[in-house]
């Protein structure tokens, strides 16, 4: 158990800090989104697992060969009041340590979820006043407000792609439906859970460089898989314009005060970012459309500080598109992708189950 403490450990440093670094400077992201997803998941799971896991094996060395042995002689302590002379001071800080992580995890991932939630309610509530019913297919409505806005509000079956006059006006038929099939895409590929997913893991480790990192990719890749679904029924030259004019709308703050509302990619009232860059507010400050003012609305496309180099970025990837990696790589990569997740679990686990 000491070795398999420290293997785990280097293996949570790792992914921590170089790994992340590193393929958050890669390019080939761009040419395989998906893949480059998979992998963002992999590294974020691993390395949660592997920093508890570190911990835990260390706090139960002293009283077991494996994990689940010492987990036996833990509750043992716990449960039938046995002695517990055999842990010292580290291990117990260990143990604790691993203990409250986990608790803080999973408390900061359902509080996360909670807040989305109670926001996107109060955003519906607000667009059933202010908006009316789209021609352009169901779940499509509009706002009446000049600057070109696209976004989608998720929901399962009360999901709605939010569009405003002005976007409306701006566009040509061909480009607001690659706008409607990008958002589309955003609700059937649930990307709201993915970025729901990695902006807890960031509100809990925010000082971790892996968790900015990791939200910053995520937030571009799934505006990249969403430009991919377009691209299957409309031209590269209709998806850039409809991308340009989208993102236009963020030179024109006239939807409010900017507030820092967003969490990772979900804005504060729980829209996932869209085709462009829009304006989003705090869940509390003023939303004026139409000459109505409302409080806690939020209108976002992408949103956040990264938004201009996300949109740059899908821009050029159109511009100058590059082969997606070969079968082989992508195979590589997933099989990467699942060694990660196997390597700590079965550090963890198989001593145990050999006995």
């Amino acid at each position: 158990m000491f070795w398999t403490s420290y293997l785990l450990a280097v293996l949570a440093l790792i992914l921590a800090w170089p790994v992340p670094v590193l393929l958050s400077r890669a390019q080939w992201p761009a040419r395989s989104p998906f893949t480059a997803m998979v992998l963002w998941q992999a590294i974020a799971l691993a390395g949660g697992l592997s920093m508890i896991g570190a911990m835990l094996v260390y706090g139960l060395e002293p009283i077991g060969d494996n994990l689940i042995a010492g987990l036996k002689s833990l509750a043992g302590m716990v449960f039938n009041n046995e002695p517990t002379t055999a842990l010292g001071f580290w291990h117990l800080f260990a143990l604790s340590a691993a203990a409250l992580l986990t608790a803080h995890l999973v408390f900061t991932l359902l509080l996360t979820y909670y807040k989305i939630e109670r926001q996107r309610r109060r955003h519906r509530e607000l667009l059933a006043l202010l908006a009316s019913p789209s021609q352009d297919g169901p779940g499509t409505v509009v706002i009446n407000h000049d600057s070109p806005v696209a976004y989608c509000l998720p929901g399962g079956a009360r999901s709605v792609t939010v569009l405003s006059d002005g976007l409306m006006a701006a566009l040509e038929p061909a480009e607001l439906r690659a706008v409607l099939i990008h958002e589309n895409a955003h609700l059937s590929q649930r990307h709201d859970l993915l970025l729901w997913a990695f902006a807890a893991w960031r509100q809990a480790l925010p000082w971790f460089p892996t968790t900015r990192l990791a939200q910053t990719a995520v937030n571009s890749l799934i505006e990249m898989l969403a430009d991919d679904v377009a691209l299957r029924t409309e031209s590269k030259g209709t998806l850039i314009k409809a991308i340009a004019i989208v993102a236009s709308g963020s030179s024109q703050p006239a939807l409010g005060e900017f507030g820092g509302a967003q969490v990772g990619g979900i804005n504060g009232n729980g829209a996932v970012q869209g085709l462009g860059r829009g304006q989003e507010l705090a869940g509390g400050q003023a939303l004026s459309v139409g000459g109505a003012v409302v409080e806690g609305g939020a209108v976002s496309a992408t949103g956040g500080a990264d938004s201009p180099r996300t949109t740059a970025s899908r821009v050029s990837r159109l511009l100058s598109p590059k082969p997606p990696l070969t079968k082989p790589v992508r195979v590589l990569v997933l099989l990467a992708s699942a060694l990660l997740l196997a390597v700590p679990t079965a550090l963890l686990i198989v001593p145990g189950l050999l006995g």
